[in-house]
């Protein structure tokens, strides 16, 4: 707890029960105006986003944060074994925590700020009718020819070539691999597989959720930072043409616009942007009709 705003760990139900761990931030002297689901990237914990969630508070918003199933906060004991793909991020987690936002704070408006993966589940998820505005952060087609220069091949290599023996004999995809957190085995395949594919996700036949893509006709801005080598214009556009029952806004920003040296695919939420992308974004989600 600061001076303006209240902090609380607690946990939330996905939609099959599974326990997620998760964060609630809310102003403290004052209801809030509006709700704010923080959908994580690929490997990445809530608490990276805590301090975005906190100035999210201040400006009297009440926020949500979580961990995945199998990551960080919501990580069994051990990770040989245990189930989870990535699509029961978006099925069940996601969908889960859009259910559990719109119970608790029914009146209220919601926002999703989605950063990467995050992002991408806004259109997986069968309850996106749920969500007022998105605010994608980084979210992309993870297709590796999309990426930019040698990043490319690197992410070809990994996928391909170097993880899957190691994932194979681990159990579990190791953080050490360069990729974050340390994944279920079956996330990362996922992953890896669509990654893969040159219409990522939506190559693939067996994943029925896509067909939500055009069913989410909220405002949609997407973020997309000059120097993400992954995030790329064209990466983005992959992904935000199959948001067809909208009319997304990609917003392209490069460092310098915001006084900054460097950005990439993770910089968004340091503190050190709570002058200009911080603040532009809130602006954002508060806004009023258009």
């Amino acid at each position: 707890m600061t001076d303006d705003i209240l902090t609380q760990n607690t946990t939330i139900p996905a939609r099959d029960g599974f326990t997620l761990a998760a964060t609630v931030f809310a102003p403290a002297e004052r209801g809030p105006k509006g709700a704010v689901l923080i959908n994580s990237a690929t490997a990445v914990p809530r608490k990276i986003y805590r301090a975005f969630a906190s100035y999210l508070a201040a400006r009297g918003f009440a926020v949500l944060t979580y961990d995945y199933r199998g990551t960080a906060g919501s990580r069994p004991l051990s990770l040989k074994g245990f189930a989870a793909r990535m699509r029961d991020w978006a099925a069940l987690d996601v969908a889960g925590a859009i259910d559990h936002v719109r119970q608790v704070w029914p009146l209220l408006p919601l926002t999703v700020v989605g950063h990467s993966f995050g992002g991408q589940a806004v259109g997986l998820v069968s309850n996106n009718n749920e969500i007022a505005r998105a605010l994608l952060v980084a979210s992309q087609s993870g297709y590796w020819r999309h990426y930019a220069g040698l990043e490319k091949y690197r992410v070809w290599l990994l996928f391909r070539l170097i993880a899957p023996p190691i994932v194979q004999l681990a159990g579990y995809a190791p953080g050490r691999l360069g990729i974050g957190e340390d994944l279920p085995q079956g996330v990362f395949r996922e992953w890896a597989a669509w990654c893969l594919s040159p219409g990522f996700f939506f190559d693939d036949p067996s994943l029925a959720a896509t067909e939500n893509f055009p069913r989410y006709g909220g405002r949609l801005r997407a973020i997309g930072l000059d120097d993400d080598p992954w995030a790329t214009p064209a990466a983005i556009d992959a992904l935000l043409r199959h948001f067809r029952g909208t009319e997304p806004e990609h917003v392209h920003i490069h460092p310098r616009e915001v006084g900054a040296r460097k950005i990439g695919h993770f910089g968004f939420f340091r503190l050190e942007h709570r002058d200009t992308l911080w603040r532009d974004a809130a602006e954002w989600i508060g806004a009023e009709g258009a």
